[in-house]
């Protein structure tokens, strides 16, 4: 059985590619904070993205499910604690969700916001 973190790193590859592709410019990967983790931190022309990457293997559950409020909480959290350490001023955001599974890749821009 393949290592959970391995998995899961391999699909965050998968978005960052993904987005690449799209013309964004990656900022930081796995920014961990206390407050929680970003797993992309990416511009999209002058808008700063933060993404969650989801992956599910199984049939029964979508990725987009898995994102709770408390997940969400988490996330938006360790977002405004970035901001807080970045030096340069602030720029327009957005909270986006790649979700992959089964059948594909599936990319939702201002999935959540704050």
């Amino acid at each position: 059985m393949p290592d959970p973190r391995t998995v899961g790193l391999r699909h965050e590859d998968l978005a960052a590619e993904y987005l690449l592709g799209k013309g964004y410019t990656l900022v930081t990967r796995r920014f961990k904070s206390r407050r929680g983790e970003i797993d992309i931190i990416a511009l999209d022309g002058d808008v700063l993205v933060f993404v969650e990457v989801k992956y599910r293997s199984g049939k029964w559950e979508k990725p987009e499910a898995t994102l709770t409020d408390q997940k969400r909480q988490r996330f938006l959290s360790a977002a405004e604690e970035y901001f807080q350490k970045m030096d340069s001023p602030l720029l327009y955001s957005r909270f986006d969700l790649i979700a992959i599974d089964q059948d594909g890749l599936r990319h939702y821009p201002a999935a959540f916001g704050g």
